[in-house]
């Protein structure tokens, strides 16, 4: 029985993926040759190269020079000394783009229209200690194929820089142009440090769309030019806002790293706090009991079927829209509750007049709001229940989030709207946390259970997706509200469970050796990249005790 734990335990470790690559490339081949990078080791950029790819490069070599990260087997380090020894030298790393490629910046390539982006590329590693190249058709895909060449690398315990699987070949392109991560900054405030630190651990991981929901009933935090007031107001503090210089920090900050801001101004429901500078455009302001007018405090919506209503939301829109580069925009749309209206007496008079129902109403109202996203070449970004709860005319080019159930995917293909899966039952990142509201010592989260890395990383795209709709899918995102979170666990909550949707809207359903994704190979690859988070100052939680990290297969259920 000893001999047979024995050869059990060598078996799993020379089974240990010698490459822990986070998102999994879509083809990769790679060999059994150890290789050492030179100590004058350097990449050789384009010619004429733009300054956020230079700075891509810098970031690389800084990362290969400082994670010093080992393998995760027993024994660490010591336990490639030998293999490593007489390794030949990686001199240099070649970047170059494909003939008659326009050569434009990351961050031009990375705010390009949904679906328009070009992030493929091609890397090569020879095992002979001749150059490796990387190729790509933009500085977007040679951004995406340096993410992939650092995370190759281990560290020999300052001896060397190393891998143990060369020669490497590898072509990659993402399966879906959205890969995502949604951050709530009104519930609770987040600094531009905090966003920026999200924003790094979201590019290497290869997600493209920042999801900034930026403001809500609780606090209005965005400055806006020509509507100061409403963050003068609504803000927590004056500490905690976000001025046009920030939105352009985190903008800018995130284009360089390939991603995309989709900001978003919810409305008309969620927009409570707007009464503080605004009080005739709201209705319901913190009526009571508030779980009749709203689904949590405190209650308040706009007044929507108010012309003065219609025109100061457009132009706060607009106004707000001005400020994010991005092709697309977010009116929200969700969680309207109808009993608000019913209760209040401005509305109810303006329908009797008007003669208008309050679903027309809506519609006149986001045609309005939509209708200057349009003039600014912006595309409308709503959530699930504008089309399928609301009798809403809406632009053939909407993208549609679908966030209450995975299974109201299918519907929204129906009405033949491009899609973004966000669904509560896979994504929801702060369910399982118990109550926030008050008063009930026993009450669970509205969405439990906790979604964890796994249960996000079986979700299928295409579940229930008929074949002639599959082009609708633009991908999907993990999602965190922040009623019970702040700076100080944001990465606690975020990662690395929200790097396993990376992969699965980046990888696609199959794995390069033609195996279907699963939970059981992934689980060594996500330990190696929540360790290098770790050491690039990402507080991500472990995912197993190290024991486990170190021997894979020895903890799973049926070991």
């Amino acid at each position: 029985m000893a001999f047979k734990v024995v050869e059990l335990v060598l078996g799993l470790l020379l089974a240990v993926p010698v490459c822990g690559l986070w998102p999994i490339p879509r083809a990769l081949q790679t060999g059994t040759t150890p290789l050492i990078l030179s100590k004058d080791f350097k990449i050789t950029a384009i010619r004429n190269p733009p300054s956020d790819l230079t700075g891509a490069i810098s970031r690389t070599l800084g990362h290969i020079s400082d994670d010093k990260l080992q393998r995760l087997v027993v024994g660490r380090a010591s336990a490639d000394e030998a293999a490593v020894q007489h390794a030949k030298q990686l001199p240099s790393l070649t970047l170059s783009l494909a003939e008659g490629a326009e050569v434009k910046s990351i961050s031009e390539e990375a705010i390009k229209p949904l679906g328009t982006r070009s992030e493929e590329y091609v890397l090569h590693v020879p095992s002979d200690g001749s150059p490796a190249t990387l190729s790509a058709n933009s500085t977007l895909g040679l951004l995406r194929g340096l993410t992939t060449f650092e995370q190759l690398w281990y560290d020999l315990d300052g001896a060397a820089t190393y891998t143990l699987e060369a020669p490497i070949s590898i072509t990659d392109a993402p399966a879906y142009p959205y890969r995502g991560f949604m951050l709530d900054t009104a519930r609770n405030f987040f600094s531009v440090s905090d966003i920026e630190r999200t924003l790094d651990a979201m590019s290497w991981a290869k997600m493209n769309q920042f999801h900034w929901h930026v403001v809500d009933s609780q606090s209005f935090p965005l400055q806006i030019s020509g509507f100061t007031e409403v963050a003068a107001k609504g803000a927590y503090s004056s500490s905690m806002t976000f001025s046009p210089s920030d939105v352009q920090t985190i903008v800018t900050y995130a284009a360089e790293r390939g991603i995309d801001v989709l900001a978003e101004i919810d409305t008309p429901g969620h927009t409570a706090i707007i009464y503080e500078s605004h009080p005739e455009h709201v209705a319901c302001f913190v009526s009571s009991p508030w779980t009749t007018f709203a689904n949590e405090p405190p209650s308040g919506q706009l007044r929507f079927a108010s012309p003065a209503t219609t025109n100061f939301t457009t132009g706060l829109i607009a106004a707000a829209a001005k400020m994010f580069p991005s092709s697309m925009f977010s009116t929200g749309g969700d969680e309207l509750n109808i009993p608000c209206y019913d209760a209040d007496a401005e509305t109810q008079q303006i329908l009797n007049s008007t003669g208008q129902t309050l679903e027309q109403a809506l519609s006149t109202f986001t045609q309005s709001t939509h209708g200057a996203l349009a003039t600014l070449g912006k595309t409308p970004v709503v959530w699930e229940e504008m089309v399928l709860e609301h009798n809403v005319t809406l632009a053939n080019d909407t993208v549609v989030m679908v966030w209450i159930s995975s299974a109201n995917a299918a519907a929204v293909a129906e009405k033949n709207f491009r899609i973004v899966h966000g669904p509560s039952d896979y994504f929801y990142l702060d369910c399982g946390a118990g109550e926030w509201l008050g008063g009930d010592p026993l009450a669970n989260s509205w969405c439990d259970p906790f979604k964890t890395w796994q249960k996000s990383y079986t979700f299928d795209p295409l579940a229930n997706i008929t074949e002639s709709q599959q082009h609708l899918v633009m991908g999907g995102q993990q999602l965190l509200w922040t009623e019970q979170s702040g700076p100080e666990n944001l990465d606690a909550i975020a990662w690395p469970r929200a790097a396993s949707s990376a992969e699965v809207f980046w990888t696609g359903a199959t794995l390069p050796d033609g195996t279907p994704r699963n939970v059981s190979s992934a689980l060594p690859r996500l330990h190696d990249f929540r360790f290098r988070m770790v050491q690039r100052g990402i507080r991500a939680i472990p995912l197993q005790p190290l024991w486990c990290a170190l021997r894979p297969g020895l903890c799973d259920l049926d070991s």
